[in-house]
């Protein structure tokens, strides 16, 4: 399947990070940490998260440490970070936020 490869200008990736300020970009990658309530409410994140990965054909790198759960996202085949790396950043804050009033 072919995807848009346009790496984000520096203002795209600004804007992004001005809006969502738990990312924040390191090693040229957006990463953010999320702490759950629970380990079981972490790991229903993690679910919802994988699941809307699958379907974007995008999977973020993710690490699980109790409560917390990092995502880090890049797109390793444009050798950068692109509008599919921003776009589910956003959906995964959604998911979080989904998540949290379910409970």
């Amino acid at each position: 399947m072919a995807y848009d490869r346009t790496l984000l200008s520096p203002d795209a990736l600004q804007t992004f990070l001005t809006q969502h300020p738990a990312w924040k970009h390191e090693g040229g990658m957006i990463r953010r940490t999320y702490e759950a309530p629970s380990f079981l409410d972490g790991i229903a994140f993690v679910e919802r998260v994988a699941k809307a990965a699958e379907a974007a054909d995008h999977h973020p790198d993710i690490d699980i440490r109790w409560r917390k759960v990092t995502l880090a996202l890049v797109t390793h085949d444009a050798g950068g970070l692109t509008s599919r790396d921003t776009s589910l950043a956003a959906e995964a804050d959604r998911l979080f936020t989904e998540g949290a009033a379910v409970r």
